[in-house]
């Protein structure tokens, strides 16, 4: 029966008691703790829930780092993801692993971008001079609009048209995670994002070099061209170790200051987003949520940057953070594959020609700078 309140608006009434439950007490959901548990007690529950899953994601970091050390040109991160697939399709992840995977998935990634920064040094990415750095402007930029739009051609859902372009034209697997906080995409565009970077970098680790031999160009030019088009430092690196110490080098430096445009892509893109701009990407799944203006893992990437540019990091810090944000972007990544549905990632074909098409982007446009650079 529905009644008038004083003011004439209408009201339901109270439902009746139940028997036996007390009149004015609330009865607490399942699972929930008592709103007069001590602090420390909550606290201690909190952590013991979070044991589980990250005692699986220490061993999946363990087995990535041996497993990453033996295929040279793929890192701990990409083969931590393809491990947390493989455990949950294989019916391997528990209830109880949830809380501390998804502590993995999120908490650990946001320290791992934050700390990427710290291998950025401002001066040693300007010494590469204008020239070069209109180059990695240009490619970097130009790949992640053309993605987006050859995307929307080829019928790729936005979100994961947007990972794909962030991951090819950025740092892959880590810009990659960075771009999920911030667009609402789900664990299948992430996989299917960090497969495209797998594949089409690693073909690359072959190719580049043979082709730098083929069109005559310098070590020095072979390391701008890896370092603008290649997608994992991993990969970078594995050139360098194929092509010379010459490469290495150079190639390591532009990839960072490709790492640097980071921060100023995914925190355009979160204010777009909040703003309401790119129609494609408001009305679909996962577009409830509004997006900070700025994400705070960004704006610490952003200072990290800043402190490494300064020179007042120790030596020993700057020299074990590789390690560091790799075991921890391992650690993020395994904790996201394991929200993987095989089944669903191969219906994505359209995904790998997508990924095809960005990388040949990326590598022309770069190839060209590196002839007009000389």
């Amino acid at each position: 029966m529905t009644l008038l309140s004083p003011d004439g608006s209408l009201r339901h009434p109270e439902p009746p008691e139940r028997p036996g439950r007390p009149a004015g007490r609330r009865v607490p959901e399942a699972g929930s703790r008592p709103p007069g548990t001590p602090l420390p007690r909550r606290w201690a529950a909190e952590i013991g829930a979070l044991v589980p899953g990250l005692a699986v994601v220490t061993v999946a970091v363990i087995l990535s780092t041996w497993l990453s050390r033996a295929l040279p040109g793929v890192s701990a991160a990409v083969t931590a993801v393809a491990c947390g697939i493989a455990l949950t399709n294989l019916g391997g992840v528990r209830r109880s692993f949830r809380p501390g995977l998804a502590f993995a998935s999120r908490r650990l990634l946001r320290l791992a971008i934050v700390l990427l920064g710290l291998r950025i040094a401002l001066p040693e990415v300007l010494a590469l001079g204008w020239r070069a750095l209109a180059v990695i402007a240009a490619a970097t930029g130009g790949t992640f609009l053309a993605t987006r739009w050859i995307g929307a051609r080829l019928g790729v859902s936005p979100r994961r048209s947007l990972l794909i372009a962030t991951g090819v034209s950025v740092c892959g697997a880590a810009a990659v995670a960075a771009m999920h906080e911030v667009a609402g995409s789900d664990d299948d565009d992430v996989a299917s994002a960090i497969s495209v970077v797998v594949l089409y970098g690693s073909a690359m680790i072959l190719v580049l070099p043979l082709l730098a031999g083929l069109l005559g160009l310098t070590s020095h030019q072979l390391g701008i061209w890896a370092g603008a088009s290649v997608h994992e430092i991993a990969q970078v690196a594995a050139i360098g170790a194929v092509a010379g110490a010459g490469v290495l080098a150079s190639a390591v430096v532009v990839k960072l200051a490709r790492v640097v445009l980071l921060a100023p892509i995914v925190g355009l893109t979160s204010l777009a987003l909040r703003r309401g701009v790119g129609g494609d990407l408001r009305n679909t799944p996962g577009a409830v949520r509004r997006p900070p203006v700025v994400p705070l893992f960004v704006l610490g990437f952003v200072a990290m940057v800043i402190v490494r540019s300064l020179g007042v990091m120790p030596a020993g810090v700057t020299r074990a953070l590789p390690e560091v944000t790799g075991v921890l972007l391992a650690a993020a990544l395994f904790g996201l594959g394991t929200g993987v549905n095989l089944r669903e990632l191969a219906r994505g074909g359209r995904s790998l020609l997508l990924g095809g098409a960005a990388t040949a982007v990326i590598t022309v446009i770069s190839l060209l700078g590196v002839a007009v650079i000389g």
